[in-house]
């Protein structure tokens, strides 16, 4: 580690994590950027670089990108990158009540701590957790995701018909375009562009950022919703003694994203969603989520930053990439002559040992530049809603055609948002429809390869111990959320009885 830190510690080596780490939060925080498309546009780049400072700059990149998404999600209700929609559910209360500068800090600290959180297991233990990605079969896969499906009723809001509605419509939507497995095309009405199914990037964007102009535009005559900060605000916003408070949301979400993101293919865009259901589900005060407290920026942030960590160690030492980023960090890997595997870590240490050094230095870097662009960021609130919301359509707009460079995506932008802004007037929570739509694809794979594996039969979903509990804990979380929403609505009528008895009196 010494010797890692004498080569990061060159000139070029500290402008690139400096440039980098400012890049990356750049692409995190425009919406329709994200992590992966500035690893992507900057590999080209790192032909120009040794090995040593390749990796320096992609990692930066890394770094800044997940965390910036924060930004946008806190202050115009809009996620710069999937990795960010469950801190739009508090963040963005927070700052409409005029608290702006305490989300930011709160989301900023977090996502700090999170992100040393997933290194620091990611250097202690990633031949072991490696491992036991290996041992997991098909039929595990399908319990997990299927676990992490019911957890729609916990971002349901308190109509739970209406969330697994949602919830469905997603899945539905997710199974456009041609098969896993058999490879037939599906809902596809013979139009061939819609083979590839409806990328995740403009369809996330678009059911936030195009629903959230809509609704602004809609509500232009009324008194502007976001206020910005009047009152001075001393460091990140927050107390130390409300960060310990925080201390059993942090681990649970930072685990959760720390399982996730090693899990191939899964990533932050489904950590944040799942950490952020189960620590509401675990709350004492569930039915404060979603109006602007702590709890939900500590559970989206700490997650998604958590997987960092976990998405690199099927990365280094599988050859097979967590996440989206990963998969560019892979490119990278293969175009610098780099076999990454379990040979990885005898036969170029150095260079392993550096990528865990500049990920920790780059994680510093990322805390001081968002503390101190707090500030610059909440100025952002009194940027005039006809200047602001055509220059966010703008890049929204250019982030989506950039995903694959094709005009559909701008198409599927739009249809998202028209669609999101629908539900919004039926009343119908978003939240739960994206958790379908993410989850989709990986539910309906891992389910197929499985019964395929089985012959047809559904048996060894049952006789493997690991899907078996996963199955059981699936079943209870159902059970458990039907009977909290009976109770809900039992209470409710009779508070109403008890409001007519006392005014017929």
């Amino acid at each position: 580690m010494f010797a890692a830190l004498i080569s990061l510690l060159t000139p070029l080596n500290i402008l690139l994590v400096v440039c980098g780490v400012i890049v990356g939060i750049l692409f995190g925080a425009i919406p329709g950027l994200s992590s992966t498309m500035a690893i992507a546009l900057f590999l080209p780049v790192t032909f120009a670089f040794d090995v040593t400072s390749a990796f320096v700059l992609l990692t930066a990149l890394y770094i800044g990108g997940v965390s910036g998404g924060l930004i946008s999600a806190i202050l115009i209700n809009i996620p710069g990158s999937a990795m960010s929609i469950a801190t739009t559910y508090d963040g963005s209360p927070m700052a409409k009540n005029g608290q702006a500068h305490r989300a930011l800090g709160i989301g900023i600290v977090f996502s700090f701590l999170g992100t040393m959180f997933g290194l620091i297991v990611l250097i202690a233990a990633a031949p072991p957790l490696s491992s036991l990605t290996i041992k997991l079969s098909s039929y595990d896969f399908f319990a997990l995701t299927l676990l992490s499906l019911t957890l729609i009723s916990g971002v349901s809001g308190k109509n739970m018909m209406l969330g697994l509605v949602s919830g469905f419509i997603g899945l539905a939507i997710a199974m456009v375009g041609i098969a896993p497995i058999d490879g037939v095309p599906r809902y596809t009405f013979g139009n061939y562009q819609l083979l590839n199914g409806f990328s995740l990037l403009p369809g996330v964007i678009g059911l936030f950022a195009v629903t959230e102009i809509m609704k602004s535009v809609s509500e232009m005559h009324k008194k502007p919703v976001i206020k910005a900060e009047t009152e001075r605000v001393r460091g990140f916003g927050f107390t130390f003694r409300e960060m310990i408070g925080q201390t059993k949301n942090f681990l649970i979400s930072s685990v959760i994203g720390l399982v996730v993101g090693f899990l191939p293919g899964m990533g932050g865009s489904l950590a944040n969603q799942v950490a952020y259901a189960a620590v509401q589900k675990n709350s004492k005060h569930p039915e404060k989520f979603g109006t602007g407290i702590m709890d939900g920026i500590v559970a989206s942030e700490s997650s998604n930053n958590a997987s960092i960590g976990g998405a690199m160690i099927p990365l280094l030492t599988l050859g097979i990439p967590g996440d989206g980023p990963t998969a560019m960090l892979l490119g990278a890997f293969m175009i610098h002559g780099v076999v990454p595997g379990p040979l990885l870590f005898t036969t170029s240490k150095p260079l392993v040992n550096l990528i865990f050094l500049s990920l920790i230095v780059c994680s510093v870097v990322m805390l001081f530049i968002e503390y101190y662009g707090l500030r610059l960021f909440v100025k952002a609130l009194n940027v005039p809603k006809a200047i602001l919301l055509p220059a966010i359509l703008v890049l929204c707009t250019v982030g989506s055609f950039a995903n694959n460079n094709t005009m559909f995506d701008v198409w599927t932008l739009l249809i998202f948002g028209v669609f999101g802004y629908l539900l919004h007037k039926m009343k119908v929570p978003r939240a739960p429809m994206v958790l379908g739509f993410v989850l989709g694809p990986a539910v309906e794979t891992h389910l197929r390869r499985a019964v395929q594996l089985s012959r047809g039969s559904i048996t060894p979903f049952f006789t493997h111990p690991i899907s078996a509990v996963l199955l059981l804990g699936s079943l209870v979380i159902i059970v458990l959320s039907f009977v909290a929403q009976f109770k809900s609505i039992k209470e409710e009528k009779l508070k109403a009885a008890a409001m007519q008895a006392g005014e017929g009196k």
